[in-house]
């Protein structure tokens, strides 16, 4: 099987490192940043256009940033579709609107090439380790022929449902990323502020039902003043605005979705955007005076 792999970012690069130590070696990759290509091809793999990894693999997998750069590369002008072969497969890797999936997914079909939606959890530490989540959309058949694959990046692999289901059900895991980081920030500064140790806090919660892996990844984080960023707050702001403009289409209620988002682009806008998303922290910090667990 060929593989080609476009988007080699802070997630699309270990991705494509665990494909080639997964046995899948006939790899071709392409990105802008001509480092990170020479840094895969190093471990393993070919460095391609665009245009060759649509003309000769059998399946295509992005891990771009957002809807229009999915459907730029994939539908725009010398758009990667044009070149792929009837019965090809394309995997989007990327975390977009449902909406753009759908519509990425029905031109594909006329040229009866198959599209899943597999945006993933995990950032940056659990793309190094192959340890990610895949949430996926598409054919059952599909999907069970491409599992595998998916498998050398991922510990969980499940298919939601049908094209889109992917990415409706990684709004809903940002969501509650993005809802847990918040309720993290404001209980540690009320300990602080409070006069108790917030590591304190954190080791006596961490084992009982407030306890999450979202705390155990970000609470020492938010102690250490560490924001250095596994996923960062604008890469947030953009799935909460993904997962804002569902909800207005669906009629679905997301008022804490909003207060977080409104939260995040105050950290945008005041130097924050490039970091981590712990550094909701921040935003307390700067309310309160205090900075936590200093």
């Amino acid at each position: 099987m060929k593989i080609g792999l476009i988007g080699l970012g802070i997630m699309g690069k270990p991705m494509a490192k665990n494909i080639l130590k997964g046995g899948y070696t006939d790899l071709l990759v392409s990105d802008l940043n001509t480092a990170a290509v020479e840094e895969v091809v190093a471990a393993g793999a070919k460095s391609a256009t665009n245009k060759e990894i649509g003309e000769s693999c059998d399946v295509v997998l992005t891990m771009l940033p957002n809807s229009p750069h999915v459907k730029s590369v994939m539908l725009g002008e010398n758009g990667v579709a044009g070149y792929m072969k009837p019965g090809a497969v394309f995997i989007d890797m990327s975390s977009i609107n449902p909406v753009a999936s759908k519509e990425i997914a029905a031109v594909l079909a006329e040229k009866n090439i198959d599209m899943l939606d597999a945006p993933v959890s995990g950032g940056e530490p659990k793309a190094i380790d192959g340890s990610l989540s895949f949430m996926v959309g598409g054919k059952q058949e599909v999907f069970d022929k491409f599992k595998p694959l998916l498998e050398t990046m991922g510990a969980s692999v499940v298919r939601c449902g049908d094209v889109g289901a992917g990415n409706t059900t990684k709004l809903a895991n940002q969501i509650i990323v993005a809802c847990n980081i918040q309720a993290l920030a404001e209980a540690l500064t009320l300990a602080q502020k409070a006069g108790v140790d917030p590591q304190l806090v954190f080791e006596a919660i961490r084992g009982g039902l407030a306890g999450s892996t979202v705390m155990n990844a970000k609470a020492p984080m938010m102690i250490e003043g560490n924001d250095k960023p596994g996923f960062k707050i604008d890469l947030h702001i953009k799935d909460l605005n993904n997962a804002l403009d569902c909800a207005h289409t669906v009629g679905a209620p997301v008022p804490m979705t909003a207060e977080v988002q409104e939260i995040m682009q105050w950290l945008h806008n005041n130097e924050g955007g490039q970091k981590d998303h712990s550094a909701i922290a921040q935003y307390y910090e700067h309310l309160t005076g205090l900075k936590l667990g200093r």
